[in-house]
């Protein structure tokens, strides 16, 4: 994990994934890109900037430089590599540019949830950046003075298509020791017989050189309450699950359920996209 995108909207939010990424950089020895994007009022698609002269969008932009420079000041930044980049683009473009750019191996955003607050980096764009990114993404939902990630749970129907968003939770794990718990959600609408359910999981785990992990079947009425009841009764540390984004496939996981994750769990949210 050689560079962590943090995206800032300079909120209190924002702050939160910073430090935790300044504790994942410390323990990884990785680079943290700081990314704030300007959307400026009236702003087009070919970079013509309609109603605002080029001197106040240069006086925009100064402003976010020096917010930045503050930032990389902080205590908790000391003796990391950190890289500070300011964007005039639209955030989910300009997040999915610089991640292709900077050859980045995990976003951490920000997030509140669905209280409706209007910030960058919380609702709807965290949302899309979760939806979208073919990097894994780290949701943090409050200030976490002393990251931990002993006990992950991974949340999935463990099918084929479940196995490459695996391994790239097992990279991000080893950095922590981590203990994984695997765990299948049944439903009323996703009804599977246990032995059915424990012969999916099994197999799946088969493939993986894993020692350090459980299973489970875990029964709910819906799979958002039961990954975050199941993560409740083992007290996790963070949520990992995959997501296929909003392109029509009807699997167990889809983007409304990450989404739902995002907004309604406490606890930090990984998100890694098939």
């Amino acid at each position: 994990m050689k560079r962590i995108l943090v995206p800032t909207d300079f909120s209190e939010h924002a702050e939160d994934a910073l430090k935790v990424a300044a504790q994942i950089a410390k323990k990884n020895n990785s680079e943290i890109i700081i990314l704030h994007m300007l959307e400026l009022p009236h702003q087009t698609n070919d970079a013509i900037l309609g109603g605002i002269s080029i001197p106040e969008s240069m006086l925009f932009m100064k402003k976010a430089n020096e917010m930045l420079d503050k930032i990389s000041e902080k205590p908790y930044l000391d003796g990391i590599e950190v890289t500070e980049i300011v964007k005039m683009d639209k955030p989910i473009h300009g997040i999915t540019q610089i991640s292709k750019e900077h050859d980045i191996d995990l976003i951490i955003m920000g997030s509140h949830g669905s209280s409706g607050v209007e910030e960058l980096l919380i609702g709807s764009n965290t949302e899309k950046v979760v939806r979208n990114s073919e990097i894994p993404v780290l949701v943090i939902k409050k200030d976490i003075s002393n990251f931990n990630a002993a006990n992950v749970v991974f949340a999935s129907d463990f099918s084929e298509e479940a196995k490459k968003p695996f391994e790239k939770l097992l990279g991000f794990t080893k950095l922590f020791d981590s203990k994984i718990h695997l765990v299948n959600i049944c439903t009323p609408n996703s009804f599977k017989p246990t032995h059915v359910a424990e012969e999916a999981i099994n197999e799946f785990v088969d493939q993986f050189k894993i020692s350090n992990y459980t299973t489970q079947i875990y029964n709910d009425t819906n799979i958002e309450k039961g990954i975050i009841n199941f993560a409740n009764r083992i007290n996790a540390d963070i949520i990992g699950m995959c997501t296929h984004g909003r392109t029509g496939f009807a699997h167990f996981f889809n983007g409304s359920i990450s989404e739902g994750l995002v907004n309604h769990a406490v606890r930090p949210v990984i998100t890694l996209k098939i």
